[in-house]
């Protein structure tokens, strides 16, 4: 008995490794054809920068580059729907569970959503915060901004790898819990990503 279920245990953890490299690579198949990442990296440096800057002239200058950077990384992220679209629904279904399991997307659909709602989400709350409807000073707008990148990256690894993975990268990599970012996003991005996934 201990051996058949230290053999099942092996053939799930071998079966989630393939699905989590297949999930990889067809993000990585998407996202390569555009400077996402490196627009996003430039983003979150180019904010902390101008909120150190003291010189008026210089801290404009930076804003102005990062409005421009904004609106090129909302063109990509709308950019990258069709490409996705062309994909069976079934390889972008995303596990609500916090902990990867194999076979869930496959045997339990309903547990499921499809990635791409939620990459078009952010698509949207990043569009929205570029042309800053709400007329949020650069200060504000650059921390909303800085949630909805947050957010993005969370989703991204969510993804690829699991909910929990995800949000203990999001701590590590930027020391902010995923409800701190949740609540820092726009509200139309809050409650559609809300809805779509379960998380509070």
């Amino acid at each position: 008995m201990v051996i058949l279920m230290g053999l099942a245990a092996l053939i799930a953890w071998v079966q989630k490794n393939r699905e989590q490299a297949r999930r990889i690579a067809l993000l990585a198949e998407h996202l390569r054809a555009h400077p996402i990442e490196k627009l996003m990296g430039q983003l979150i440096d180019g904010y902390l920068r101008a909120l150190g800057e003291s010189e008026l002239s210089r801290r404009e200058s930076i804003w102005q580059l990062l409005n421009s950077q904004q609106a090129s990384l909302a063109d990509h992220l709308q950019q990258l729907q069709p490409s996705m679209a062309r994909i069976d629904a079934a390889r972008w279904r995303t596990s609500r569970w916090p902990l990867a399991l194999p076979w869930v997307n496959q045997l339990l659909p309903a547990q499921c959503f499809d990635w791409r709602d939620l990459a078009a989400i952010h698509a949207r709350g990043i569009a929205e915060v570029h042309a800053n409807g709400d007329g949020l000073s650069s200060r504000d707008q650059a921390f909303r901004m800085s949630a909805e990148l947050f957010l993005f990256q969370h989703s991204c690894h969510w993804f690829c790898r699991s909910q929990a993975v995800a949000s203990a990268r999001l701590v590590m990599r930027h020391q902010t819990p995923h409800q701190q970012v949740l609540a820092s996003v726009s509200p139309n991005t809050r409650a559609a990503y809300q809805t779509l996934t379960g998380l509070r």
